[in-house]
Parts: structure tokens; C-alpha cells; sequence
């Protein structure tokens, strides 16, 4: 089973102080549970918003989405990525695996 962890990389919108990439959720599953998490975090997220008015969802591949979360005042955008674990020195044998 594959570990798997989801992304949100602000794009726009954002404070200074909000710039860096949020790890949403770490997992393990399958390629397709991890594609199906993803798209539920992109649905989910909402950053700082008190009341999301509208979200719009940009498929950039079966691993990362654009989102532009939009609220009453200010519009966000996040660059949703969705990344696998190919080697962790803990469980090592030396060589990444692919």
C-alpha cells in the first residue's frame, strides 16, 4: 500500500504569513482512494473563510487541481497536489524506490 499526502499550495490571495504549502491530510491506499481524497479536499478547503460563496475547480491532471475559493470580500486561489512517498530513510534499504 502506498503512502500518499495532499497538498494545498497557495497561488493567490493570500497573506505574506500564508504562503506556505499546508500538508491537508497523510494517508495510505491506492492510487485511485488517493485521486478520490484529493478531489474531496479540493471540494472541502476553505482556507480562512468564514462562508465559502462560490468554488471552482480546475483539473490539472489526476493529481493536482486549481481552486479559487471565492467569499465576500476576497478570492483565494491553491494549487491542490497530491504526492506519493518513494522513500523514506526510516524504512530503508538504502535505494529510493520507484
Amino acid at each position: 500500500m502506498s503512502r500518499w499526502i495532499v497538498l494545498a499550495i497557495p497561488v493567490d490571495g493570500v497573506s505574506e504569513a500564508d504562503r506556505n504549502a499546508k500538508t491537508l491530510t497523510e494517508f495510505g491506499g491506492s492510487a485511485e482512494e488517493a485521486e478520490t481524497a484529493l478531489l474531496e479536499a479540493a471540494n472541502a478547503y476553505e482556507h480562512n473563510l468564514w462562508k465559502v460563496r462560490r468554488r471552482e475547480i480546475f483539473k490539472c491532471s489526476s493529481q493536482s487541481y486549481f481552486v479559487r475559493i471565492h467569499g465576500r470580500m476576497t478570492t483565494y486561489s491553491f494549487l491542490f497536489q497530491l504526492a506519493e512517498l518513494v522513500h523514506d530513510t526510516a524504512q530503508s534499504t538504502g535505494r529510493p524506490s520507484a
